[in-house]
């Protein structure tokens, strides 16, 4: 049992490490927990009206992922200003002091499963040795080291494991914790003031399981006498074919520090890495997170997120809510690019519109070309034809920024891959073509009015 208040410090201290410390002390640091109501709805509450809408509009998935993380279970999250929470307590008492929260029931978040992990290029052999992991553990792939950048899938893979495993082998004892609480964990044994027994009760804890996953295994480094520690457990369990899967941010050998006897047990079983996501795989993602969260967003709204934001799925995913949280504060039914272009606000360099459209673009590329518009947007594909076409999508792509998916509707509904091929092959024949970086600058002079 865990007292609310203390858990709810655990989920500032993350949210200090994501956040600037200008946006932390505005925004995070008066934050409070008001009530968790059911082990299921967590409460909390905000200094001001303004607060609470910055929070909502620019902060509230980094706020989720930090409560997520701590508490370790998929739960909603309300947000009160200093009113609403005065009425809240008035009709419900003051529940921080008598709270306590079991946490230990379900570690796993609910919404991170096999069945909501979209799979593509860049994950697809991490995806499979995952599910073979979780129907047959400590049989195949033992151990499993997982690593790729932040944000891309690592812990929703080890989520999904421990999900699949708690359904189908009930009776297996699964246990995920981060590098940093098993660290804690050993520490704090080791300054306990009965320290033999508190030292066998961690052993007993982490040595007696069926599945140990250790997420984010780099933070070990320099940490020596937890290496030690963890060599250990690593040994009972593989000597007893128990599964061990370990996530890091990088391969084991660029982990600094790494004992060399550590290094080689994680080497000894299967490493896979999770690349960033392409853009296919990025809009499937983005529909996947709008079918769960029942978001309503326009599709080029989706495609136009997917094209901006190619780093991490985490950012891609918080940018996907920031959109909806800004219709939803509109009382609008669908997210459209207006809200789009609002949540990017200062990312998208929007005074390379200069007030141009498609068609402007479109008109001035058969201008130059001496071909009709019904040429460029129709199905003709001779060469006098194609070429202008692609220039065309390129500039309007490069200069207005408009998604994928809209540009194809403006060519005669063309895929937007087929867009996108175009769009990349000026890109690269503008490297090493001289003609095509004459006709394209030329184009763009004109346009400018030169």
């Amino acid at each position: 049992m865990h007292d609310l208040n203390t858990l709810w410090k655990a989920v500032l201290d993350k949210l200090e490490l994501t956040v600037s410390n200008v946006s932390f002390v505005m925004w995070f640091k008066p934050l409070k927990v008001v009530d968790f109501v059911d082990n299921k709805k967590l409460i909390i509450a905000t200094n001001s009206t303004s607060a609470k809408n910055q929070i909502l509009r620019n902060y509230f998935d980094k706020l989720s992922s930090a409560v997520w993380d701590i508490f370790g279970q998929n739960i909603e999250i309300e947000v009160l200003d200093q009113n609403e929470e005065i009425e809240y307590i008035k009709l419900n008492g003051d529940k921080t002091k008598e709270k306590e929260v079991d946490i230990a029931k379900n570690p796993f978040n609910s919404k991170y499963t096999f069945e909501n992990f979209v799979v593509g290029k860049s994950n697809q052999f991490v995806y499979a040795a995952a599910r073979t992991v979780a129907e047959h553990p400590g049989e195949k792939f033992n151990p499993l080291f997982i690593y790729g950048g932040v944000g891309l899938g690592k812990t929703h893979i080890l989520h999904a494991i421990g999900n699949y495993i708690k359904q189908y082998n009930p009776n297996l004892n699964v246990m995920y914790v981060t590098c940093e609480q098993f660290a804690n964990d050993y520490i704090e044994s080791l300054g306990s003031p009965s320290k033999n027994k508190a030292v066998l009760e961690f052993r007993t804890k982490y040595r007696n399981l069926d599945v140990l996953m250790v997420d984010d295994i780099q933070f070990i480094s320099k940490k020596i006498s937890t290496q030690e520690e963890f060599f250990h457990t690593f040994n009972e369990l593989y000597q007893n074919n128990k599964q061990i899967i370990i996530t890091s941010d990088r391969p084991p050998k660029d982990i600094e520090t790494l004992a060399d006897r550590l290094r080689s047990r994680f080497t000894s079983g299967l490493i896979q890495d999770i690349q960033q996501p392409d853009l296919e795989t990025r809009i499937a993602i983005l529909r996947k997170k709008c079918q769960i969260e029942k978001y309503a967003i326009d599709d080029d709204v989706i495609d136009f997120i997917a094209e901006k934001i190619n780093t991490n799925i985490r950012e891609l995913e918080g940018m996907l809510s920031k959109v909806y949280f800004l219709a939803n504060l509109s009382n609008k039914h669908s997210a459209s690019m207006e809200e789009a272009l609002e949540a990017f606000n200062g990312q998208l360099e929007e005074d390379k519109n200069e007030g141009l459209s498609p068609d402007d673009i479109i008109n001035t590329v058969c201008k130059y070309f001496d071909i009709t518009r019904q040429d460029i947007v129709g199905k003709k594909k001779s060469k006098d034809v194609v070429e202008p076409r692609m220039i065309a999508i390129y500039l309007i792509s490069e200069i207005l920024e408009i998604p994928l998916v809209s540009i194809g509707k403006i060519f005669g509904g063309r895929d937007h891959t087929t867009i996108m091929h175009s769009r990349d092959k000026i890109n690269d024949e503008l490297k090493t073509s001289h003609k095509i970086k004459s006709f394209v600058s030329e184009i763009k002079k004109m346009l400018k009015g030169g």
